[in-house]
């Protein structure tokens, strides 16, 4: 048997057995009718035209988590550039001006200016800012990482979104073939009322049936503007019509593989695991920076070249470089005075300048603190794969038990099909009535709704382990149909 819509399935049947139709004709008990025991059904059905659920997976590319995902892992990029900007070629000009007065009694004012041209480059490869750029670097593929896991938990999000929405206009069918069916129970009674075969209570309850598949229809009905909203909340906007086609079942997106195999996927892409790498390499770098500066004293080498002095004691023309090695830094600079100094001296100047703490000193503490940072570090990485390792088999574990259940739907669905099929045999033989025929035609409306909502679970089991592995791709899923699937047949 097909997993059919069931919406057609009532208009097909139900409609025909409670409104106009005297009984069930061959054609109708035909189309209801199981499958062959030996042909196992499809977990899954082709997939139709462009429908509501791409209309859904387009839209929810604009939606604000989306956007929040995307303008996160933007500024991840922008950290990087600016890290990359301050570790790259700084050149920087300046100017200074000076009024002196040489000697105070009798002596004239004599003003110059100076222009320099500064650089520095990064150049020790434990220069600090260059470990900048490598935590910039790390955290952009960690933020990539969480771009794409943001996208399939919204995308997971979706899918049980649609799935209650389908589930709410398939109750809200069933409860419009109940109120149709206790409304005819209600007409039977009051003519056999009438006749005096029925006691007045008895037409009470009867009444009283109605009444509550009333109310139950009106319950539906407002699930079903409550999943509206739910999808609504989720996308920003409504891109359903009024009366969406709901008929496509979620696709099976379980991902192939063994429990072992997906553990080691979800192990090397997952964001937590990722971040908590990411963190434990940061506090490696700042413990190896930790102890460079508990054996490296402040040492800074220097050379200076030019007009280093005059008359006026005020240095001409020169270019000075230096190197500090506790930061890594190599600098340049050429200054030019703007009027030209008197007598000036040319000359050589090599400097090498050190400092070292001798009281009070934290360089200990602090590289201890690193040491305690790196440890906790290497405890989140392990507590981070156990947590994804968990999960994983978790989800593994409902996909298997959802794939359970679906089998015993299709046998319950079969055996519905063959209660009606039954029923209508008996109405042709005169030991049966049509609402006979119609309350085994509800009985397989529901067992036909059950199964299409253990699809739906299936479905939105095999979603949940295929973000828990980092297999999910929303991206691929916004493409033309069909849509993906690594599901088992």
């Amino acid at each position: 048997m097909t997993d059919a819509s069931p919406t057609l399935l009532v208009r097909a049947v139900l409609t025909a057995a409670l409104l106009t139709a005297p009984g069930l004709s061959g054609p109708a008990a035909a189309q209801t009718a199981p499958p062959p025991p030996g042909l196992p059904a499809p977990v899954t059905t082709p997939t139709p035209a462009a429908g509501s659920l791409d209309a859904l997976l387009l839209a929810l590319r604009a939606a604000p988590g989306w956007r929040a995902a995307d303008l996160t892992y933007r500024s991840a990029q922008l950290q990087l550039d600016s890290a990359r900007l301050r570790a790259g070629l700084n050149l920087t000009a300046g100017a200074s001006g000076s009024l002196s007065k040489v000697p105070w009694d009798g002596g004239d004012w004599t003003g110059n200016g100076t222009v320099t041209l500064s650089a520095s480059l990064p150049v020790l490869p434990w220069s600090p800012l260059l470990e900048g750029v490598r935590s910039a670097e790390r955290g952009v593929q960690t933020a990539a990482l969480d771009l794409r896991a943001a996208r399939g938990t919204l995308t997971a999000q979706l899918w049980q979104a649609y799935a209650g929405l389908r589930a709410a206009a398939d109750a809200l069918t069933l409860a419009d073939a109940q109120v149709t069916l206790s409304a005819q129970l209600l007409e039977v009674a009051r003519a056999q009322r009438t006749q005096g075969l029925l006691t007045e209570s008895v037409l009470l309850d009867r009444q009283a049936t109605l009444e509550a598949a009333q109310a139950g229809r009106d319950r539906a009905a407002r699930a079903v503007t409550q999943a509206r909203l739910g999808l609504t909340r989720l996308l920003g906007t409504d891109p359903l019509p009024a009366t969406p086609d709901l008929s496509r079942p979620l696709p099976d997106l379980t991902p192939a593989g063994d429990e072992a195999t997906l553990v080691a996927r979800a192990l090397a892409a997952r964001p937590e695991v990722r971040r908590a790498q990411a963190t434990l390499a940061d506090a490696l770098a700042g413990r190896d920076a930790a102890a460079l500066g508990a054996r490296l004293p402040d040492l800074t080498a220097s050379v200076a070249a030019g007009q280093l002095a005059s008359a006026s004691g005020a240095a001409g023309r020169t270019v000075s470089g230096s190197l500090n090695f506790t930061t890594g830094v190599l600098g340049a600079q050429v200054s030019v005075p703007l009027r030209e100094p008197r007598s000036p001296v040319s000359g050589v100047n090599l400097s090498l300048t050190a400092s070292i703490p001798i009281l009070g000193s934290t360089d200990g503490t602090v590289l201890r603190q690193a040491e305690l940072g790196v440890q906790q570090a290497a405890l989140a990485v392990d507590a981070a794969r156990q947590s994804v390792e968990l999960d994983v088999r978790t989800r593994v574990q409902a996909v298997q038990d959802e794939r359970g259940a679906l089998v015993a739907a299709r046998t319950r669905v079969r055996a519905a099909a063959l209660n009606v099929q039954a029923a209508q045999a008996r109405l042709d033989a005169g030991l049966a009535t049509r609402l006979d025929v119609a309350q085994a035609t509800l009985n397989l409306t529901q067992a036909e709704q059950a199964l299409s909502a253990q699809l739906d679970r299936v479905g939105v089991a095999g979603a949940a382990l295929a973000q828990a592995t980092a297999d999910l791709d929303p991206l691929l899923l916004t493409l033309p149909a069909p849509l993906p699937t690594g599901g088992r047949p």
